[in-house]
């Protein structure tokens, strides 16, 4: 049996992977109607919309089989993503990449498979839209256009869960992106009883660069406050505009000091930036930090809880910016 092998942008594909926070979610109508077309289009028991992380297959949607993912090693969309045009195995028990395969030779005895890689942004197949049947099979021209159409379909789903959860200015998380992705970040972190950090960030003086320059100026301060934060965060940190002035970052594996620390040089970064900007304001923020390991609180408790923080040092009482609980 062949394992597939990783794509040559791996590392950038899962990075785009899960930053679409679909990986995990609860079936969705508008991707199970294109795998219940596909099904019924093509007349096979099982079609899926298969995304490919580190290790596996996931399943978004599912109709023929009874489980939700299977060990990328023995996928067959683990081929699949390899390439741009459609992978198709008419009988896999006559093929020597795949005879020997579990799911070949076991259930769901799969004969033939046809999938068409999912790509984002037109060059990173993050999963495919397949069809299964248990019995040997050809496609047609007109029915590989049909599955390519579905294909399309399901891009464009994919597409739009990005577009919904992308803050329009900034291009960064929204609060909805930042939301789903900050609570998978910490349930993993509260299963393996880590630490885990939540800054929540308010940009000094926005009103004012809007009253005194005007609401463009105030729009590339955000968007550079943004790209700032872009540099100086981990791939593994969760950061979002929440809405009009106001940023957060979940920092996963991050303690109390570690925090504080990651959040000095994120305004040493901007300090830099100022001073090469050569604008008539500096950008800064007020800053309130949590950081625990309790299992129990949820992102919405320790959300308010930094912001109560960054509201006390924004108002300027005596009371630090970082606050630690539960360790």
């Amino acid at each position: 049996m062949n394992h597939p092998d990783k794509p040559e942008n791996e590392t950038e594909r899962l990075a785009h992977l899960h930053k679409l926070g679909v990986l995990d979610t609860a079936a969705e109508e508008r991707f199970d109607r294109i795998t219940r077309l596909a099904k019924r289009l093509f007349n096979v028991p099982i079609a899926l919309v298969s995304l490919v992380d580190e290790n596996r297959q996931w399943f978004k949607s599912c109709f023929g089989l009874s489980v939700s993912e299977t060990s990328r090693d023995i996928s067959f969309c683990g081929h699949a993503i390899l390439g741009r045009k459609v992978f198709i195995i008419e009988d896999a028990s006559q093929d020597p990449r795949f005879a020997d395969n579990p799911l070949v030779t076991g259930e769901p005895h799969i004969r033939f498979y046809a999938g068409v890689p999912l790509l984002y942004e037109d060059k990173m197949a993050l999963g495919t839209l397949c069809i299964i049947d248990r019995k040997p099979r050809q496609l047609s021209q007109d029915e590989l256009i049909d599955l390519c159409d579905l294909a399309k379909m399901a891009e464009r789903e994919l597409a739009s869960v990005h577009t919904a959860s992308l803050d329009d200015l900034t291009q960064i998380s929204n609060r909805r992106g930042f939301m789903t992705m900050a609570k998978k970040s910490m349930a993993y972190c509260q299963l393996s009883d880590s630490p885990f950090s939540l800054a929540y960030l308010d940009l000094n003086h926005f009103k004012a660069i809007n009253d005194d320059y005007g609401h463009q100026e105030g729009d590339i301060a955000l968007q550079a406050f943004a790209d700032a934060m872009r540099s100086c965060f981990r791939e593994s940190d969760v950061f979002a505009r929440l809405g009009g002035d106001e940023f957060a970052v979940f920092m996963s594996g991050a303690s109390h000091p570690t925090a504080h620390k990651v959040i000095q040089r994120f305004q040493e970064d901007l300090d830099r930036y100022n001073d090469s900007a050569n604008k008539p304001y500096r950008l800064s923020f007020c800053s309130g930090i949590v950081s625990t390991s309790d299992v129990n609180i949820s992102l919405e408790e320790l959300l308010s809880k930094a912001d109560q923080v960054m509201y006390v040092q924004k108002k300027g009482r005596p009371k630090p910016p970082v606050i630690a609980f539960n360790d």
